[in-house]
Parts: structure tokens; sequence; C-alpha cells
């Protein structure tokens, strides 16, 4: 029966690649449909009652973009505020000054790596989907190479580094609370390596596919070496500064940071240890987690976009602000849809099954990549993927040996290594990946779902070479 329901899950994902490559129907029909045909499949095989399967995939669509439905609108608002008034040039003309204009895919994937250690990758694209424009433009390079380079950059640390959720739930499964310091330590120094994948990648990608975005920058190269700096300033009138323009994104990314520190007191609580915290401390933790809240953060990120506008007029207010919201209706849509079909796998045997008969398996550091792995490909979520297979892997720890601190820790990046592995159509990240860069489905399997097997290949190769060092 299960072997039957891995069969469906595999069809399911077939179905969307040829819907959406081969007959270039809409991705968000191609999942709704895909999610109906997994329902319809586990309810005739007995696993689900065919009432519940339009009720889960709206409880799917939704609960996804309760997390970051507001989010895309804000931070694609935000993107518009950058691009009209100048900003997004003058962002990309410092970084190029600061990096040197020879490798700014490098740049581009080493802020992805920073930003997303606080904040999930998917709002870290939204965020940063503006700033990749501007650069890409401004060094005349393969957008496909930057896509790629802040996808993979923003991943490296998103299951490897706390105060990330996954892998902060992760260590507390483990009961590692004592230990943070240095699995956030150990964290840091991995995933430099899956960030240097990444980039490798990147560039070899980057000179195999082209965007639409390639092609309009061609012509763009060709008005920017006619004209001069009295022509830009001629558009956008007066440039704003360079604190201002990148004050819309750092803000909001200062702010998260924040709000995940502050929760970091009550990490324990998840293992069932509650900490002990003076009526003054939990006022200002409170208050510092709702601003620190990616809604609440991006509103103030919003503030600082009002102020890059020359005039608060209609034209602002309502003109730019609707046209960021046009802009993130599809984005949000096909996130949703994804989010319904991750909840449809999830309520059939699937991933359990998977998760279950791979952490019999006897291979010791290998078995956490390999459950987080299966469960990371059948039902999408990074996050899920660590925090379940910590949880199934905790009991085990003395079984597989390891039960040690260190142990524990390298643990923890195995099951980052797993979660890595990869990101397709059942993926919020790949939906936001492909859509805010314009990358149709199968460019998009080309380049982010290889990319994301590489960086999970090569993050557990150097995990089990540190397990045989130090175990």
């Amino acid at each position: 029966m299960d072997l039957i329901m891995i069969l469906l899950f595999t069809s399911s994902i077939i179905l969307i690649v040829v819907a959406t490559s081969v007959y270039n129907i809409h991705p968000f029909i191609a999942l709704i449909f895909s999610s109906l045909f997994v329902g319809l499949g586990a309810s005739v095989l007995g696993q689900f009652e065919l009432i519940n399967i339009i009720p889960t995939i709206n409880n799917g669509f939704g609960k996804i973009l309760a997390n970051i439905g507001i989010v895309i609108a804000l931070g694609t608002i935000i993107g518009v505020f950058l691009e009209k008034s100048g900003a997004a040039i003058k962002i990309g003309d410092a970084i190029i000054r600061a990096t040197g204009p020879k490798r700014p895919e490098l740049a581009m994937s080493i802020i992805g790596w920073f930003v997303s250690i606080p904040v999930f990758c998917d709002s870290g694209y939204i965020i940063l989907s503006a700033l990749r424009k501007s650069v890409t433009k401004k060094a005349h390079v393969s957008a496909a190479m930057m896509s790629i380079a802040l996808a993979t950059g923003l991943y490296a640390s998103h299951t490897l580094v706390p105060p990330t959720p996954g892998p902060i739930a992760a260590a507390a499964n483990l009961g590692l609370e004592k230990n943070l310091g240095l699995l956030i330590l150990y964290g840091l120094l991995i995933s430099i390596f899956p960030l240097t994948a990444g980039i490798l990648w990147a560039g070899y990608i980057g000179k195999r596919v082209e965007l639409q975005e390639d092609r309009d920058n061609e012509e763009a190269l060709i008005y920017d070496l006619e004209t001069e700096e009295k022509t830009i300033e001629s558009m956008y009138g007066k440039l704003p500064s360079t604190f201002m323009s990148f004050s819309p994104i750092i803000i909001p990314i200062f702010l998260i940071t924040l709000g995940t520190i502050a929760s970091i007191p009550r990490i324990s609580s998840l293992s069932g240890k509650v900490p002990q915290l003076t009526v003054g401390t939990e006022v200002l933790i409170n208050f510092i987690s709702f601003i620190g809240k990616p809604v609440t953060a991006l509103l103030i990120g919003f503030l600082f976009a009002l102020r890059l506008a020359p005039k608060m007029n209609e034209d602002v207010l309502m003109r730019w602000v609707g046209e960021g919201i046009r802009t993130a209706g599809p984005f949000i849509l096909i996130t949703g849809a994804g989010g319904a079909f991750g909840a449809i796998i999830k309520a059939t045997s699937i991933a359990s099954f998977l998760g279950a008969s791979m952490s019999g398996w006897s291979l010791g550091i290998l078995v956490p990549f390999c459950v987080a792995a299966a469960l990371k490909t059948a039902q999408g979520s990074s996050t899920t993927a660590l925090v379940t297979t910590s949880a199934l892997i905790a009991p085990l720890l003395g079984t597989l040996g390891l039960n040690s601190p260190i142990g524990s820790i390298l643990t923890v990046m195995s099951i980052g290594a797993g979660a890595m592995v990869v990101s397709h159509a059942n993926d919020s990240y790949f939906w936001v990946v492909a859509q805010f860069t314009g990358m149709d489905v199968k460019t998009a399997y080309k380049s982010l779902t290889v990319a994301t097997l590489i960086q999970g290949l090569v993050t557990m190769t150097v995990v089990f070479i540190l397990s045989l060092i130090l175990l």
C-alpha cells in the first residue's frame, strides 16, 4: 500500500512537470490539480476520506499564506519603491564599488548567506529580489547566475545555522540547548561549503541558461553605454542617499534578527523546560519579538521605503503600491498552491513511510541525512524535515553512536544537509525563486533543483568526513 502511495506521489510530480513545461499550464492550476490527484488516489486506497480532500487543500493553501502572504506583498511593494525611486541603482553602485565588478555573484551569494541566518529563505529572496536585479543590470552579468547565486546563498545557512527556526528546533529535540554556541560555530563553518558549491554552480549554469531578464539587460547595456549620470538624474531626479537606499532592506532584516535572538531564551521550552524570566525582561522580549516578526519588520521597512519617494502624492500612495500588489498576486497564489500540495502529501502515509523505513538502516551519521532528505523531498518544507527528523532520530542517537555533544551537533548538521535535498515543485521556495526570477519550471528544475541537490550532497560529505575525524 505504501509503495503504491510512493508511485502516486511520483506520478503527481511528473504531472506538474509535464503540465507546466510541456503544455505551458500555469503552475497554480497544475499544483491544485496535482493536489486533487494525490487526494483522490489516497482516497481510493482508503488512506483519505473523500470529504476531507478539499478542506485539506484549503487549509494547506491558507496556512502557507498565513505565514508568508503578507510578507510577499510587502516585500514586492518595497521592491517597487526601490526601483521607481532609483534606490536600486544606488544600491547596485554601492555593492559593485565595495566588491569590485569581477565577482558580483560572490557578493550576492554572501549577502544571501548572511540574511538567511535569521530570516526564512523565502522572505530573504523576496526582500533581496530588487537588489539582485539592480546588481545584475549594473554589472552586466547573467541573470540566471545571479539568481542562483542568491538562492543558494540563502539556502546554505537556512538549514544549518541557528537562530534559523529549523536548526534551533532540531537542537532542542536533541538536547543541545547548552551547546547552542558551539552548534552555531559548526553551522557557520560547515555552511561555507554549500555556499561555495552554490557559487560555482551558479557560474556554471549561468553560461547555459538565458532568461528574459538577460535579453532585457542586453538592450539596457547599449543604453547605459550611451548615457551618463545626467540622464539617470533626468529619469529619477536626485537619487536617494546610500543609507536611505539600503534602509528598507537592512532595517527589516535587522529587526527580524533581533526578534529571532529574543526568542532564544524560550528555545528550551520546546523540550518542556520553560526558563524563568523577570517581568521586565519578559516585556522587553515580547516587544522585540513583536517588532521582529517579518510582517511588522516589513511594515517598518515600508515606512522607510516611503521616504524614498520624491513626493507623497496619489501617484506614490496608489500607483506604486498598487503595482506592487498586482505584481505580488501571482506569486502569492502559486506559493499558496504549493502549500496545498504539501498539505495533501503530509496527510498521507508517504512521508511517514519513507522516514520509518530509512530510520532502520545501519548507516550511522548518514541515517539522519537520508531520513531528512526523504521527508524534504516528499513534503517540501525544510523546517518540517528538520523538526520531524530530529524528533525521530533523538531516541536513536545511542544506537547510532551519536549520543555525545559533538555527535548530536553533527547529527543536526546531517539533518540540515538532508533538508536541502531537494527543492522542487512542493516547496514554496522553489516557486518564489522561479516566479521572482522569471524562470519557467523546466529551467528552475535544471538550475535550482540541481543546485540544492549538489549543496545537500556537498554538506553531507563534509559532515561525514568530520564524523570520521571527531567521533
